[in-house]
């Protein structure tokens, strides 16, 4: 959702880095046909590029490469047009090949970390942005992607300190200042969030995009009352606004109100057709309903956008069990917490698969390991309440 609009907005670093052969060496009559002009092949490859081909593109930067296998520039301009055509495993290997030919170019590092960003494997990303920043502490585009990363992550301490040197000059950016107004409310900096919600409002206006990012950051805070009001002015000002229904079903799928959870799930879809997150949603909806048959369907359309989704995972294995289906659940349960192994929720949901598939040990170490995580999480929030405690003291004899 904003990391999708996020992502838009990042311009490519395209390093044009053009290799010249040496002059070929004419022999006796009759003399041997001449070879391609790397350089020219490269100019016609880039014009192709700039235009938008990019089937021709690739097809000039492999003959570059043919001609010239150590010709760097052909391999960080062919990461660019697997980066724009969405093939960033192929873009990620095209950049390494570059690196290790010009391992002193700086942006090859700022594209490494952007593929990985668009791949949204924001882990991977972060240390190719913190090796431009060290070479190049003021390049500001490092600086906010890394910031974004940090956000997705739900580092929020990390990405103040990251972001906040960018003030100055993103203060009219409606999504850095909502990304700080999240992270300062997540840390109970209620003053700051606070300023950084009424810049939102003098940058944004009255408008459908700036009531979505209001109401996205008093979801994120749970402001349930307060982000419904935005979303709600958001849709009344643009019904086809992405992102304002899903968020707005989140809202009433909180509130316990599935029906208008749904609805606004369903209206979603429509808007967005693209995206996994109302799917699940509205599968989880129907979970919550007593209905695993539509639920089956919803997320299987979202595992068909984005596969490694634990909650449409573990959502599909559950429908499977309610409808008896236990053989066909446990192998998307056992993939949903090899994918979020911190799930006590998604441990007990295989657990429970388990035991009803007579796998009564399997069924006793996923059992125990959600009562562990359980335990952990009610642990932290005690300390989160309360601080933490010392440990007790042995009575003085």
């Amino acid at each position: 959702m904003l990391l999708s609009r996020l992502i838009s907005r990042c311009a490519f670093a395209v390093i044009l880095l053009i290799v010249l052969f040496p002059s070929s060496v004419w022999g006796q009559e009759p003399p041997p046909a001449a070879p391609p002009d790397p350089r020219a092949v490269f100019e016609q490859a880039q014009r192709a590029l700039g235009a938008g081909d990019y089937a021709r593109a690739e097809r000039g930067f492999r003959q570059v490469l043919k001609l010239d296998p150590r010709a760097a520039a052909a391999y960080v301009n062919l990461g660019v047009i697997y980066m724009r055509t969405e093939k960033f495993d192929a873009a990620i290997d095209s950049l390494k090949k570059a690196q290790t030919l010009a391992p002193q170019v700086v942006g090859i590092d700022l594209n490494l970390g952007l593929a990985y960003y668009r791949k949204k494997d924001f882990p991977r990303a972060i240390p190719y942005f913190d090796k431009v920043l060290k070479v190049q502490p003021g390049n500001d585009q490092a600086r906010f992607l890394k910031g974004m990363c940090l956000f997705v992550m739900d580092e929020y301490a990390q990405t103040v300190a990251t972001l906040e040197a960018l003030y100055e000059s993103e203060k009219t950016n409606l999504d850095y200042v909502f990304v700080l107004g999240i992270c300062y409310g997540k840390l109970k900096r209620d003053a700051d969030a606070s300023r950084a919600f009424e810049q939102l409002v003098r940058v944004g206006g009255d408008t459908a995009h700036m009531h979505l990012l209001l109401g996205k950051a008093y979801l994120d805070l749970y402001e349930n009352s307060k982000a419904q009001k935005e979303l709600e002015a958001a849709i009344a000002a643009d019904p086809k606004l992405p992102y304002a229904h899903f968020n707005l079903g989140v809202v009433f799928q909180r509130l316990g109100q599935l029906n208008e959870a749904g609805e606004e799930f369903d209206q979603e879809i429509v808007i967005s057709p693209k995206e996994p997150w109302s799917y699940e949603n509205r599968g989880m909806v129907y979970l919550a309903q007593g209905r695993p048959a539509p639920a089956i369907v919803m997320f299987q359309k979202a595992l068909a956008r984005n596969p490694r989704m634990p909650l449409s995972l573990g959502g599909l294995g559950k429908a499977y069990v309610r409808q008896g289906r236990i053989a066909e659940a446990i192998p998307f349960l056992e993939k949903a917490v090899a994918l979020q192994p911190d799930s006590a929720n998604l441990h007990y949901q295989l657990g429970q698969a388990f035991l009803k598939s007579g796998r009564s040990e399997d069924a006793k170490l996923q059992l125990a390991e959600a009562g562990r995580l359980q335990a952990e999480a009610r642990e932290k929030q005690e300390e989160k309440i309360s601080g933490k405690l010392p440990p007790p003291e042995a009575p003085a004899q």
